[in-house]
Order: structure tokens, then C-alpha cells, then sequence
């Protein structure tokens, strides 16, 4: 494995930290800030908005640029908006260091995929995407919560401060240990060539199964905790510790869903949304037994999070020679797939459907998910057989006639 993924993995936990532990802080920063605890969550929403955003613009703006310089900025942009941040006197200074830090999200993610799957050879190459974004699950594992604890232990502004500390550390490794250029396959385009893969129909199919099969887990979890204190019975003191269960399964589900998709990538996606959908099902149907909404969280993150190096890899493949902005409209793709699972999530509940309404909902966006994957491995699958039934058309072409015989006896 070369070393230079565990720089980039480093900076995907940073920039995983920076998105998810706001959550577990949300209510100091509101007393501190003297502000609503809806107006806080605009730190959420803003974040996310920014995100898609700098995914799209701030990657078109940089593809002419070598990768591993353009890496490096996007982390001095990462660290200044957390600096910012940690020392925001208002709240409208620290929604601007959010939404700075925000915009290198998208495009560290977008570019960084690229670049790790440059550093292995073909056949490693969701393998690769996999460790990087092992960073964004270690957040959700351990720095969540134990960034949740120190902001509440030393104040909110301490955390942002730690994170600081690991986007510097995260950008020492990333200059000296990613190489300037991997193998050779995808060398830096011009926007032109950038945008011309989205020509491709498969582009935008896996960018529709990115929003789709990870919308319908992202909308289950948005209300995980209501589930888990309304429906199932679990004190609130116990879902922080749940939800280390649920990023261990995010963990296993990464890995295992890159190995799998290096063999194939289709198939792995088309299995493991099936099994997304059936689990979500499950889940709703048994939320009421504590026992088996354990076992539900671990698999339901486990199988959700398995599609993310497929989904990468599969938008990149069918971007051939010019990958960036691809690879980072699908990084925006992710949380578009948040933002309509997380409303629709909302409006069931809204709607008084009870809070398995979320998963249910996410259940259905899931299997719309796995019908649009469906018909873009099938139309994949059309070129490769009509160019196998021309090759042999052109072998049978090809081969010399048999020898009339000379009629002359021996």
C-alpha cells in the first residue's frame, strides 16, 4: 500500500471531523452565539450547500493544475476556514469559516480519489479510493465522538482548534508523501476535455445512483435517534455509543466494498444495494426489538457505506482520460443523496408516519437506487457485447481458407 494514502486518508478524517462532530456541539455553540438552536443548524445546512458547490466550481476552476499542488491549497484553505472557525467572534464569521471549509471538501474528495487511484495499479484502484475515504469513516467512528467530548469538556472552540492541528499534520503528509503523478493514466485536463465526459450517458447514471442509493441510507440515519429513544427504547445517554456500532459497520462495509468492486463493479453495486434495500426493510419492520436494531445498524452501515468506493470508481471509469470534475460532481452527488434523504425523512415525519417513517422512505429511495443501477449495467453491458460479436466476426474474417484438395492420389 503506498504511504501517500495514509496522508490523504488523514485529511478525509480532518475534513470528516469538520462535517459531522458540529452536530454533537450544536447546542454550546447556540448558547454561546445567543442564537436559536434552528439558526445553529443553518452550520449544517451551510456546510452541506458549500460542499456541492466547491465540488463542481472549485474542481472545474483547478483541472488544469497538477493534482498534488491543488491537494495542498485545498488544505490551507481546509485549516484557514477552521482557523477562522475557532476564533469567530460571531456567528457570521463562523459560518464563513465553515463554508470555507466546506469548499475544499468537495474538491479535496473529487481530486483526492482521483490521485489515490493513480498510486495503485489497475486492478487496486476502488481499493485505493477505499482507504482514502477510511479517513471519512474513522471520523464517524472515533473522532465524532470524542471530538463531541472535548468541545464539551474545553468548550466548542476547542475542537476546531484540534482539528486545525490535524489538517496541518494531514498537509506535511500530502507534500511529502504523495507523489506528484502515479501511473500516468489520468493526467491533468483542460475544463473542455473535463466537461466533455459528461457526454457519457454512464456518467450521469452513476451520478443518479450516487444520490439515490446513498440518499436512501443517509435519510434512515438523519433521524436515527429519534428511532432510537421513541421507538426502540434506548435512553438517550446510549446513542452515542450506538452510533460508534453504526461507524464500525461504516468501516468494514468501506473496505470490503472496495475489494469487491475491484473485481467488479457493477455486480458489487447491483448486490449490495439489493441488500440495502431488503435490510432497510428489516430494519423498520423490527425497530421495536433492541436486539435487532443493533444488528441492523451495523449492517445497514455497513452495506450503505460499501457502495462508496463503487460509486466513486464507476464515475471515473466512464469519465476515461478526463476524471476531476467527474470525480467531484459525485463527491457533490453524496450530499445532494444527504439533503433529499434527510428532507424526505422530515416530511414523513412531518406527516405523522412515526419515526420508522425515515427508513421506510429511505428503503424506497434505495430500491429507485438499485433500478436506475440496473439499466446502466445493462446498457453497459450492450457495447461490450456488440464489440466482442464484431471481433469475431473480424477472426472468422480473418482466417485462411481451407486447402481444396489437389485430387492427386499418394
Amino acid at each position: 500500500m503506498p504511504i501517500g494514502l495514509i496522508a490523504l486518508a488523514l485529511g478525509g478524517f480532518g475534513i470528516g471531523l469538520t462535517e459531522f462532530v458540529i452536530m454533537g456541539l450544536l447546542p454550546e455553540v447556540a448558547a454561546d452565539f445567543r442564537i436559536s438552536e434552528a439558526t445553529a443548524g443553518w452550520l449544517i445546512s451551510g456546510y452541506a450547500l458549500a460542499v456541492v458547490a466547491g465540488a463542481l466550481v472549485l474542481t472545474a476552476a483547478v483541472t488544469r493544475f497538477e493534482r498534488k499542488p491543488v491537494l495542498a491549497v485545498l488544505l490551507v484553505l481546509f485549516i484557514a476556514g477552521n482557523l477562522i472557525s475557532a476564533l469567530a467572534p460571531g456567528y457570521g464569521m463562523m459560518m464563513a469559516g465553515r463554508i470555507l471549509a466546506a469548499l475544499a471538501h468537495g474538491a479535496f474528495f473529487g481530486i483526492g480519489a482521483v490521485v489515490a487511484a493513480d498510486m495503485v495499479a489497475p486492478t487496486k484502484k476502488a481499493g485505493a479510493i477505499a482507504i482514502m475515504f477510511t479517513g471519512l469513516t474513522a471520523a464517524n467512528v472515533l473522532g465524532v465522538p470524542f471530538g463531541t467530548m472535548l468541545g464539551q469538556a474545553a468548550g466548542w472552540r476547542s475542537t476546531f482548534w484540534a482539528i486545525t492541528v490535524i489538517g496541518v499534520i494531514a498537509l506535511a503528509g500530502i507534500l511529502a508523501l504523495v507523489p506528484k503523478t502515479g501511473h500516468g493514466d489520468t493526467a491533468p485536463g483542460t475544463l473542455r476535455s473535463e466537461l466533455r465526459a459528461f457526454r457519457s450517458g454512464q456518467v450521469w447514471l452513476s451520478i443518479l445512483v450516487t444520490v439515490l442509493g446513498y440518499g436512501g441510507m443517509f435519510g434512515a440515519f438523519t433521524y436515527i435517534a429519534f428511532t432510537l429513544t421513541e421507538v426502540t427504547g434506548f435512553s438517550a445517554s446510549t446513542v452515542p455509543w450506538l452510533l460508534i456500532v453504526f461507524g464500525v459497520g461504516l468501516f468494514v462495509g468501506n473496505t470490503i466494498g472496495g475489494k469487491a468492486a475491484d473485481r467488479n463493479v457493477d455486480r458489487t453495486l447491483i448486490v449490495v444495494l439489493a441488500v440495502l434495500v431488503v435490510i432497510l426493510a428489516a430494519f423498520a419492520l423490527t425497530a421495536s426489538n433492541q436486539v435487532l436494531t443493533v444488528a441492523s445498524l451495523v449492517l445497514m452501515g455497513g452495506f450503505g457505506f460499501a457502495t462508496v468506493p463503487g460509486l466513486q470508481m464507476r464515475v471515473m471509469k466512464y469519465a476515461a482520460g478526463a476524471p476531476t470534475l467527474a470525480s467531484g460532481a459525485n463527491i457533490g452527488a453524496f450530499n445532494v443523496g444527504n439533503a433529499l434523504g434527510a428532507w424526505l425523512g422530515g416530511v414523513t415525519i412531518t406527516a405523522g408516519l412515526g419515526y420508522t417513517s425515515p427508513i421506510w422512505a429511505g428503503a424506497g429511495i434505495t430500491l429507485l437506487g438499485l433500478a436506475v443501477m440496473l439499466i446502466a449495467a445493462a446498457g453497459a453491458r450492450r457495447p461490450a457485447a456488440q464489440q466482442a460479436s464484431l471481433a469475431r466476426r473480424e477472426n472468422d474474417a480473418a482466417e485462411p481458407a481451407a486447402p481444396e484438395p489437389s485430387g492427386v492420389l499418394l
